[in-house]
């Protein structure tokens, strides 16, 4: 029985991934007549960590998403990463200069392609010979909630990924009570005998904990059977953010909400900033050039302005943003800007309609006191009010804040005067910490470029 995207199937994919783009640079090098060295086998071995560290996981990030539809972009995504880590090094230590800069770039447009034809082939292949033909465990849910009807939904949409049938429920309340209109096939008490008869392989018991007797009985019934056994644990009104299962010397815990950003995933995360903020810092210093000037030569006052915020863990932190007001407000009583503020100067309005008042923020993220994707930092002042108006508040601050965000290009930028606009502004930053991805991050910043130029939220 396979609750996961099959584990031969992984094992190809994360063999596959990097061979694939080693194998498409060796053969551009062959087509352009160029000799392999010591030197292109040491990128070969670059671009394979690198791969690796990007490129490994995509199966298991799409594993609830339709792969045709989504593959070739996450691919791309990624493959934009890998580029630019590239790029960046081999413009900070100067080796580019040792390669074909034409062949890099055709291997540069080529690879992406055969990776997606290789991910798509791969996974036809595989479930067309592996799975198909296979026979689907049945299975039962015993109690029926919000989460078992979430999973049972779940695996009749992706049996490409599941190898279950799930027969239906089983739960003492008659179907007048039930949340939905679901198949029930009996009692509590009628369980066992039902899994015996049918030959059911798994069993999922989402019943609550307040119902430990009737677990316990339904466990003890089951011991003369061969089912395996899943408990789903009842914690649908607690905010489950990047939830996992782990042991601390052999007792069992469920980490309830806990930041995306640990092991490789925080390396990912912080390395992605560093390479991105570099390269757009060496983008639009231009820009911000121009930007400094104006504010300085536009009204009287500091060019930047370092406003307080609560940044990761709710630490306090100065964040930095070229001055668009006559006033500077970081202390207790701040008050948001709002449209046709008369605080805010002819440049200051220009800024902050263009988002450009954001960019030294670029500073701060290289200091490691924000990211260039996260929630929002609000004043210390304006969290201070909501962390006790909005339920879930303070669980943005599991990760550092970010320049911009999912709730930003959802339509949730600007003025928060309301305490249903901070809420759905809360809603979409906790759906963030609860689905973080790389290719989320890639995704949103693309998305803010857009917003920018066409949003009239701003002010």
């Amino acid at each position: 029985m396979r609750l996961y995207p099959h584990p031969l199937f992984q094992l190809l994919q994360q063999i596959l991934t990097p061979l694939a783009t080693v194998a498409t640079f060796f053969l551009v090098c062959f087509f352009n007549h160029i000799q392999i060295s010591d030197k292109d086998l040491a990128l070969a071995i670059v671009i394979t960590l690198l791969v690796v560290m990007l490129l490994n996981d995509i199966d298991v990030e799409l594993s609830h998403a339709d792969i045709s539809k989504h593959i070739g972009l996450l691919i791309l995504l990624r493959w934009f990463m890998v580029v630019a880590i590239l790029l960046s090094t081999g413009y900070a230590f100067n080796f580019l200069r040792f390669f074909d800069q034409y062949v890099l770039l055709q291997w540069a447009t080529i690879a992406p392609l055969a990776l997606i034809i290789m991910h798509l082939g791969l996974r036809r292949i595989f479930y067309q010979f592996f799975v198909q033909h296979n026979t689907f465990d049945k299975a039962v849910i015993v109690g029926v909630n919000k989460s078992s009807i979430a999973l049972a939904s779940h695996f009749i949409n992706q049996k490409n990924n599941h190898e279950i049938d799930c027969l239906g429920f089983f739960d003492d309340r008659n179907k007048a009570r039930l949340p939905d209109d679901q198949k029930l096939l009996g009692d509590i008490k009628s369980t066992c005998q039902f899994i015996r008869d049918n030959k059911v392989k798994v069993v999922f018991i989402a019943l609550p904990m307040t119902l430990q007797d009737r677990v316990d009985g339904l466990l003890e019934g089951l011991r003369d059977t061969t089912v395996s056994i899943y408990y789903i644990p009842d914690v649908r009104m607690i905010d489950m953010i990047q939830s996992r299962s782990f042991d601390i010397e052999g007792v069992p815990m469920i980490a309830l909400c806990e930041t995306p950003f640990t092991g490789r995933k925080a390396i990912i995360k912080r390395l992605s900033d560093i390479v991105l903020s570099i390269l757009i810092l060496i983008l639009v210093s231009p820009v911000l050039l121009a930007c400094a000037i104006a504010v300085k030569l536009s009204s009287p006052g500091p060019i930047l302005f370092r406003q307080r915020r609560y940044g990761l863990d709710g630490e306090e932190i100065n964040v930095y943003k070229f001055r668009s007001m006559t006033v500077c407000e970081n202390g207790a009583d701040v008050v948001q800007a709002t449209r046709n503020d008369v605080r805010i100067t002819p440049v200051g309005n220009f800024l902050r309609t263009k988002s450009l008042d954001e960019l030294p923020q670029f500073f701060n993220v290289l200091q490691g006191r924000m990211s260039i994707v996260g929630p929002r930092p609000h004043a210390v002042a304006h969290n201070e009010l909501y962390r006790t108006q909005v339920k879930g508040y303070m669980i943005r601050h599991k990760v550092k804040p970010g320049i911009t965000g999912w709730a930003q290009v959802n339509g949730s930028r600007g003025e928060t005067d309301t305490v249903d606009k901070m809420e759905k502004r809360i809603r979409y930053d906790l759906d963030y910490l609860r689905n973080w991805s790389l290719a989320m991050d890639l995704l949103i910043i693309l998305k803010t470029v857009g917003v920018v130029i066409k949003d009239e939220n701003a002010y």
